[in-house]
């Protein structure tokens, strides 16, 4: 066979690994993320936690398109209307306020306000916070200690205070209120990328990126991002329960969103006044908030689990566990038998 006929031979199979090696990337990851829903209903709280998490986040979305309006009623003579009576309708089940308009209603459209606040803040705090963590880790220097020294400013200023003096001087809005807390996450997630970019650009992966000619931003895009980018996602699902958290103590204190707005922390604040004689103003939107933080935190410990290997055998069925134990134990002794 003459060299042009092997290399005629030889170009197909080369020509189609691409492709193979890209086709059993998307077999891995789907692999991966069944896995990770098997994990999941393995797991009970965090279960709870993301369908509690999903069903909110679809209400949020749709039902306050139709009842806004509703919402915002106001009928003086439905005043603290108890909880737990179909009389007046469906929306009035969880009672009505001090103006008459339903808690239910207010409850679904405070979580849409809730929620993007939430979402937004974590959004634009991870995505400054991880871009100058990484490139703070990786190139050090000048360009590390300068970052760093003003996350060291930031952090240092307690959030709630700066929100507060920020707030009193600006008009309270959704807007406002988002950029200031995402300013004052930003250093949690700065710290966090950094950490683990000054150990990973050490590994060997990195060197042989350097040795074969890829830039230091192609590095931090195509090496670095993947590795870092698990611990920066577990850490923005437990900053979600913060951050609501957060945005509820500004709206009771008077400082955080103001009418028409309305949010869970605004509730509580407008229902402090008559605990004694209306608990469910006060009460469901506070249930509300804990329901949501906690979710939060449960799927957040659940999401650290999975991804240290050390923990997530924790997460198999102990039968499961039992059968293969059983398997190998019995292994040994069928290959002596064979062997006999």
């Amino acid at each position: 066979m003459t060299p042009t006929q092997a290399a005629a031979t030889t170009s197909p199979p080369s020509a189609a690994a691409p492709s193979e090696q890209g086709s059993r990337a998307r077999r891995g990851s789907r692999r991966g993320r069944g896995a990770d829903l098997k994990l999941l209903a393995a797991s009970p709280s965090a279960l709870i936690s993301s369908l509690w998490l999903v069903v909110l986040v679809l209400i949020a979305a749709v039902v306050p398109i139709f009842v806004t309006d509703a919402a915002n009623h106001q009928d003086l003579a439905l005043r603290f209307l108890p909880p737990f009576s179909l009389d007046d309708g469906f929306a009035f089940v969880l009672g009505a306020d001090s103006l008459g308009r339903p808690i239910l209603l207010q409850l679904i459209v405070g979580a849409r306000t809730s929620l993007v606040v939430a979402a937004c803040t974590v959004a634009i705090s991870a995505v400054v916070g991880f871009a100058i963590g990484v490139v703070s880790g990786f190139f050090g220097g000048w360009v590390d200690t300068v970052l760093m020294r003003l996350a060291d400013i930031l952090h240092t200023v307690p959030s709630l205070l700066l929100a507060l003096a920020v707030l009193y001087v600006l008009q309270p809005s959704i807007t406002n209120l988002v950029l200031v807390l995402a300013v004052t996450r930003i250093p949690v997630y700065l710290r966090t990328a950094r950490a683990q970019t000054l150990e990973l650009r050490e590994r060997v992966f990195v060197e042989s990126s350097r040795s074969i000619g890829a830039s230091s931003w192609r590095i931090m895009a195509k090496d670095i991002t993947p590795m870092v980018t698990p611990t920066v996602r577990t850490l923005a699902m437990l900053e979600v329960a913060n951050v609501i958290l957060a945005a509820a103590s500004l709206s009771f204190l008077g400082i955080g969103l103001q009418r028409p707005d309305v949010d869970w922390g605004m509730m509580v604040a407008d229902g402090r006044s008559y605990l004694n004689v209306a608990w469910w103003v006060t009460v469901f939107p506070g249930l509300a908030i804990v329901a949501t933080a906690l979710a939060a935190n449960l799927l957040s410990n659940w999401l650290r689990a999975i991804e240290d290997p050390t923990q997530r055998g924790f997460f198999v069925k102990p039968a499961r566990r039992t059968r293969v134990s059983r398997r190998a134990s019995d292994r040994p002794a069928i290959e002596k038998g064979t062997r006999s």
